[in-house]
């Protein structure tokens, strides 16, 4: 495995792997997070693994740079050589309840590709999605790709809020609002599960290099799961692109 590193804050060292999202590379880097947390059990305070880079903090307390990236250079070498997407990591599967009552721009994005609201729903649904990266905000997961006729630019004005577990699509990717936040995404419909929860041991549901397919569900079983009706601006009167 190829990499290099650079030093990007007093206690951190940031790993870099490519300059392409490719799945096999995130698979690879997320093996590489996974070998360096056993390894260095203790050492390192936090792991981030991303679209192509590793970010590590460590405890200045207990190691200094060079003996770190030795043993990070050690830990890499015995990493197998194994093949493209060869580490393939466990599926979660999501229950959404696609709807323009919880996904206002379900019709738009229909619209866009030329299909029916059913078709939109029936293609995202069988896409199985690899988690590239978690960011913007605790527990987001940045999910691909989606079919190519879904890829729907983002919004001209990002919405004020968007309640926590909505499902949306931003160009060629698709990811669920872990907590309530403005957000441009185009909205399609709504999870009942909490992506982040500060309270469990792994606050964030999904971690990068997993995969995501997503289950269809009625409002029935939306509402028997825990999901939610009564917190969606748009209900009341917003329009896409307008703040409420």
């Amino acid at each position: 495995m190829l990499w290099r590193y650079q030093v990007t804050g007093v206690d951190t060292v940031t790993l870099y792997f490519g300059d392409r999202i490719d799945i096999a590379l995130v698979s690879r880097i997320q093996q590489a997070a996974e070998a360096l947390r056993r390894r260095l059990h203790g050492r390192i305070l936090d792991l981030v693994p991303s679209y192509t880079t590793l970010l590590i903090r460590y405890d200045l307390r207990l190691d200094d740079l060079a003996s770190l990236t030795r043993d990070i250079a050690d830990t890499l070498a015995e990493l197998p050589q194994s093949g493209p997407g060869s580490h393939r990591s466990e599926v979660i599967e999501i229950p959404v309840f696609y709807h323009p009552s919880v996904g206002p721009d379900l019709a738009a994005v229909a619209k866009r590709a030329g299909l029916s609201p059913d078709q939109v729903i029936e293609r995202h649904r069988a896409q199985e999605y690899n988690v590239f990266a978690i960011g913007f905000a605790p527990g987001f997961a940045y999910l691909g790709e989606v079919p190519a006729a879904l890829a729907t630019p983002r919004l001209a004005t990002p919405r004020a809020k968007v309640p926590a577990g909505t499902l949306g699509i931003a160009d060629t990717q698709t990811a669920i609002y872990p907590i309530d936040s403005p957000g441009g995404w185009n909205l399609i419909g709504r999870t009942p599960l909490r992506l982040f929860d500060p309270e469990r041991a792994q606050p964030s549901l999904l971690t990068a290099g997993q995969r995501v397919r997503f289950r269809a569900i009625g409002q029935e079983e939306y509402l028997a799961l825990g999901g939610r009706l009564d917190d969606m601006p748009w209900v009341s009167g917003e329009r896409k692109g307008e703040q409420p």
